[in-house]
């Protein structure tokens, strides 16, 4: 895989179509809160994405990520040029306000009263009609920064829906928002797009070599991340430090 790409800030705005009946409101919200979060990313986070571009633009799609901090809905979404949609809890979209905008941004309601393989349905459905959908296969946030074991549940929903699996790797958004702190600080974050793993592909592998092989991409983008966002750091060798000691000496 080539990494030496320069790396891209967000700056195109979303392609925003009518995919699963998206009111002229939810484009609206969508849409500003895209660009207010762009100039927030930018500024404070240094947002960066790499290979952007193999996202595909319409059709059903599992965007695979692996999950550093409550940063990375957003950062996925300002990475990309289309719409991305998540799944939440029915009972978030009966409180008012809130539950108007997470509707607009697309968020797929799941009841968790109901058996789980009437909300695997409502789902599938949903890659079906067109949408992207985000899936952090960890299962939850990590305590440490690094990759964690990947869990299957994204597997028969590629398998039934029938569409590709876009891995990407998010690095920086840890250290940017740790599980320890209540707010985020400053940073430097980088997400790094893989190659679009096919239906074909994916019907081709049983389903431990399917979860083998999205950790395998998953942990080289993780690592093709880390490499981009170290780029042009400069290292404190002991010498850097001596000298930065005399220079703040003679001054």
């Amino acid at each position: 895989m080539n990494v030496t790409a320069s790396p891209e800030p967000a700056t195109k705005k979303p392609v925003i179509g009518s995919v699963g009946g998206q009111t002229a409101f939810g484009r609206a919200v969508y849409a500003v809160l895209w660009m207010l979060s762009r100039t927030l990313g930018v500024s404070m986070f240094g947002f960066r994405a790499r290979f952007r571009e193999r996202v595909p633009p319409t059709g059903g799609l599992i965007l695979l990520s692996s999950h550093q901090s409550h940063l990375d809905p957003l950062l996925l979404g300002l990475a990309c040029d289309r719409r991305l949609s998540s799944v939440a809890r029915s009972s978030l979209f009966n409180f008012g306000p809130f539950g108007a905008v997470i509707a607009a941004l697309g968020a797929i309601p799941i009841d968790r009263d109901s058996p789980s393989v009437t909300s695997m349905k409502t789902v599938i459905a949903a890659l079906k009609r067109g949408i992207a959908l985000m899936i952090f296969p960890e299962g939850t946030r990590t305590k440490t920064g690094r990759l964690g074991p990947l869990k299957p549940g994204f597997i028969p929903l590629a398998r039934r829906s029938g569409v590709p699996i876009l891995p990407v790797a998010i690095v920086g958004a840890w250290e940017c928002w740790p599980r320890t702190s209540v707010l985020p600080g400053p940073g430097r974050i980088r997400l790094e797009f893989g190659e679009v793993l096919h239906p074909a592909e994916i019907a081709a592998l049983d389903d431990d070599a399917l979860l083998a092989e999205c950790t395998r991409r998953l942990t080289d983008l993780d690592a093709a991340a880390r490499a981009a966002r170290n780029h042009g750091r400069t290292i404190l060798t002991p010498r850097r430090l001596a000298q930065r000691a005399i220079r703040a000496r003679c001054c």
